[in-house]
């Protein structure tokens, strides 16, 4: 029997009759409802005709998490007073509202309302994109802006475009960009209806509680732990001044475990809810507790979609997690972000959706304007090797047909199709091949596919699907970072990881053993199987999985107890063996040689550092436990499977890797394998080698007798770019041929060069080509003569030249006979000459056609200055006599005319001078 008191007391239903002439006229609409008005549970019944309004229409619900997807499901049963199914499916099939999430499906032919994944949605379009049998689709919460909702939006819109123009489309959110939406789904056609439901089901009132005393930001994933103990004061506080159950809000699983520590001997019953959580711990949270308070401690699995029965206060930490790619390392990081101001109000409408409430946010009002307006959309800084592989088999690998709110960043976008060429995804134009296809199918991260395809034939299927299965889902920490001991714990444990990871790899070995063009695992599951298309853990695109850490928990080469029973390809290949093969398949780059005790160098050149590589100690071949660091710090080769990079860490840190050898690596990375001669500067000189790589890893060098000139010859060139010109040698000479040449472009300009390092260095082959192609070492550059090859560059072809030292004259001969040099270091040429020398001199000398006077130092007989002048006249008329006065009594041996101007020049004293 239909609830009908409780689905008319749904504040959305006011705004039904607007959305279905929206959806009877343009055909679609963007739905915007706060939390709690029933847009997840009362809008798809309604249109699908289940309340008894409307024709009956067959309805799919799009959601960005598993938790979510199943949970609406369940509410819209028990509002039509039925029940979704659970264990084998009844003779009549499933009722009215079914459910599809990864490892679970509860629908059928007598479903009319279907909630799936994202992932699930994507998958259905590709194998059919008319989405036979679908009249209304409506993708919910899409402001959280997830990769696979953008990228499901995107297809819809070019199927209701090009095959069905009748498929309605709905995108309802609390919070969205609302005009963004409807611009997208309107098309050429113009905007689509905004459609709002006013009002929400109660009344939350806000409470700022900012710390007494300033906390750290939060700095990768590290959050500080004064901050949790805040937060957990504050769910105290919340549980003294509220009754009501308390949902609080944490960036991750690891923050859940500290703030439950911090909450023992409360008097409420603490829950930890998260992605990993089991289904039935997820489940038992939604059904409500049996008369004990609860404190519910969440990631934002528990944003948005579903109701947690019972909660009336909300204690917001404001902190998100998100993923940040590294795309020209390839590796991916966990960042502790905050939280949008969108975010903030999905996650205060939790406490609202039964009764008035109250949420606690731990800081100021007066920051609350400054919060982002919207959470980053996935697509700017997600991994997009699955979303470009999801393009390429739609038709459009360049992504620049589909209609997405955000383009793909190209330099994201370029990398992701490197990775699918160098796997057999697409071929040279982008287009997905048959294997692509194939890898597409399999609901798994295109490397991680490309490891079950390939590794299949290699170990048998069966050790193949449950080594990748391991990788689709970051395993517990306790886990360890051997994925060999990893493989095994997760064999032996009867924990929840442990059997969904079961459940994983018998849909893989499914999938990976069917014939090429089957459907299989890959296609749509039988109602209750395993369902392929959503990545674990998330709602996005299969992104790049996490592993965890810690010490491994068993020895290694065991025999592989539930492998391909002993047949087949890899029956005798260790545990070690088949994990490391699998691994290096799925990430070739990152196969690792040590470089010291606990740190490697990757191929793709980024080093690597185990857990505890910096401890002290060392650590016993499979033991386990806390402190113990690494079980893999002996090894000599890796593959790494798992890896991030922390915010400002030179090196990446390992998180899940496995045993591998030499042999192993360079099989598993062809591509990176090389052998050729390399000249090249290094520490300070010319080193010519004959090397063997595998990408950044030297694997074998002998030197090389006879390189190839060209080679060498770019070799010196880099070394002078690297050291500069200071490697030649600067004679007195050539420096100061290098200061004339310099001060003539300087005051004329072309044709006369410019001298610069920057400028000599560009132009190296032009003036220092003879020398270059003589050198074959650092002792070589130390002997060139670089004034006689600088003197290459003046302009000899125009005739120039022959004017350079009229221009900027070495010496200039001076009224006593002498011929001075000119300095010509500093920004006005300098002639530095005895005062007796230029008696009778009565104007400064001219340089650069007469265009830049001389700057004359005049100094004492002791060859000290004495006056600066650049205006010999002047200096006569007026500054002589001081000069006279001041040093005739010092240097009485040496002329002081009273008139210099008719006296003698001389180098010489009074009495040399009378003698002639």
């Amino acid at each position: 029997m239909i609830r009908r008191d409780a689905l008319d007391q749904l504040p959305v239903r006011t705004a039904l009759p607007a959305l279905r002439a929206a959806l009877d006229g343009p055909g679609s609409a963007v739905l915007c409802a706060p939390p709690g008005t029933g847009k997840t549970t009362s809008v798809p019944l309604d249109l699908a005709g289940l309340t008894g309004e409307g024709p009956v229409r067959r309805v799919l619900v799009a959601e960005p998490r598993r938790m979510a997807a199943r949970a609406a499901a369940r509410r819209m049963a028990w509002l039509l007073g039925e029940e979704v199914g659970t264990g084998a499916a009844p003779a009549q099939g499933w009722g009215p509202v079914g459910f599809t999430v990864r490892g679970e499906r509860r629908a059928g032919p007598r479903t009319t309302v279907e909630v799936v994944t994202t992932g699930v949605l994507l998958q259905r379009l590709q194998r059919d994109p008319e989405l036979a049998g679908v009249d209304v689709v409506v993708l919910d919460e899409c402001h959280e802006r997830h990769l696979d909702a953008d990228t499901s939006a995107a297809f819809l819109l070019d199927v209701r475009e090009t095959l069905r123009p009748e498929l309605r489309l709905v995108a309802a959110s609390a919070t969205t960009d609302a005009e963004g939406w409807a611009r997208l789904l309107g098309g050429a056609q113009g905007a689509a209806p905004v459609v709002e439901a006013t009002g929400v089901s109660h009344p939350v009132e806000v409470v700022w509680a900012p710390p007494e005393r300033p906390v750290r930001p939060a700095h990768g994933t590290r959050v500080d732990p004064a901050l949790l103990t805040h937060v957990a004061g504050v769910v105290r506080r919340a549980l003294r001044e509220r009754t009501g159950d308390v949902l609080c809000f944490l960036p991750g699983v690891g923050e859940i475990g500290r703030v439950a520590g911090e909450l023992a001997g409360v008097d409420a019953e603490v829950l930890q809810v998260h992605g990993r959580a089991p289904a039935e711990v997820q489940d038992a949270v939604l059904a409500g507790g049996n008369g004990v308070r609860r404190v519910v401690l969440a990631t934002s699995v528990a944003e948005s979609s579903l109701t947690v029965p019972g909660v009336r206060v909300v204690v917001d930490s404001g902190l998100a997690r998100v993923p940040r790619t590294d795309h020209a390392r390839g590796l991916s990081a966990l960042t502790t972000v905050r939280a949008s101001r969108a975010a903030a109000r999905q996650r205060a409408g939790r406490a609202g959706r039964e009764a008035p409430g109250a949420v606690y946010r731990w800081w100021a009002e007066g920051e609350d304007g400054r919060l982002p307006a919207f959470p980053d959309p996935e697509i700017r800084v997600a991994d997009l090797t699955a979303f470009a592989l999801q393009a390429a088999c739609w038709g459009d690998p360049a992504a620049d047909g589909l209609a997405l709110l955000d383009a793909p960043p190209a330099g994201a976008l370029a990398a992701a199709r490197e990775v699918l060429t160098a796997i057999g995804a697409v071929d040279g134009a982008g287009r997905a091949t048959e294997r692509g296809v194939r890898m597409a199918r399999l609901g798994l991260h295109p490397r991680l596919a490309r490891a079950l395809l390939d590794g299949a034939p290699e170990v048998g299927v069966r050790r193949a699907a449950e080594v990748v299965a391991l990788l689709s889902e970051e395993p517990p920490r306790a886990y360890g970072d051997d994925l060999a001991a990893a493989w095994r714990t997760a064999r032996r444990g009867g924990d929840a990881y442990g059997a969904r990871w079961r459940q994983e790899a018998r849909r893989l070995a499914s999938a990976a053993g069917e014939p090429r063009g089957g459907s299989g695992a890959g296609g749509e599951p039988r109602s209750g199987s395993a369902a392929a298309g959503e990545p674990r853990g998330g709602s996005g695109a299969a992104g790049e999985p996490r592993g965890g850490s810690g010490a491994a928990g068993e020895s290694r080469g065991s025999s592989a107890a539930g492998a391909d029973g002993g047949r087949g390809a890899g029956a005798q290949l260790t545990d070690d063996a088949v994990a490391g093969l699998v691994a290096a398949l799925a990430f070739p780059e990152r196969v690792a040689r040590a470089r010291r005790k606990g740190s490697y160098l990757m191929a793709s050149g980024t080093g690597a550092e185990l857990a505890g590589a910096q401890a002290g100690g060392g650590h016993r071949p499979g033991s386990s436990g806390p402190g113990d660091g690494s079980g893999l710090r002996d090894a000599e080769w890796l593959a790494v499977a798992v890896a991030d990079r922390p915010v400002a860490a030179a090196s990446a840190r390992v998180r899940l890797a496995a045993v591998i050898d030499e042999e192993t690596a360079c099989a598993a990375a062809p591509a990176l394998y090389a052998s050729g001669e390399e000249v090249r500067w290094s520490e300070g000189d010319v080193v010519a080698r004959r090397v063997t790589r595998l990408g950044a890893i030297e694997l074998a060098a002998r030197p090389l007798t006879a390189p190839d000139p060209g080679l060498l010859r770019d070799a010196v060139v880099s070394g002078l770019r690297r050291e500069g010109l200071g490697l030649l040698r600067w004679s007195a000479a050539a420096v100061s041929l290098r200061q004339r040449m310099a001060f003539v472009h300087r005051e004329l300009g072309a044709p006369w060069p410019d001298v610069s390092d920057a400028a000599l260095l560009e132009c190296v082959e032009e003036w220092l080509g003879v020398e270059l192609g003589r050198a074959r070492r650092r002792a070589d550059l130390e002997r060139v003569d670089a004034g006689q090859a600088l003197a290459r560059l003046l302009p000899w072809a125009t005739g120039e030249a022959a004017r350079f030292d009229e221009l900027a004259p070495e010496r200039i001969e001076v009224p006593s006979g002498s011929r001075v040099r000119v300095d010509y270091g500093g920004a006005q040429p300098v002639l530095a000459v005895k005062l007796q020398e230029l008696f009778g001199w009565q104007e400064s000398p001219r340089v650069a056609g007469g265009r830049v006077p001389v700057l004359v130092h005049l100094l004492s007989p002791a060859g000290r200055p004495a006056a600066v002048t650049a205006d010999l006249a002047s200096f006569w008329r007026d500054g002589y006599r001081s000069v006279r006065a001041e040093l005739r009594g010092r240097y009485p041996k040496h002329p002081w005319p009273e008139d210099p101007s008719a006296a003698e020049p001389t180098r010489h004293t009074s009495a040399r001078l009378k003698r002639g």
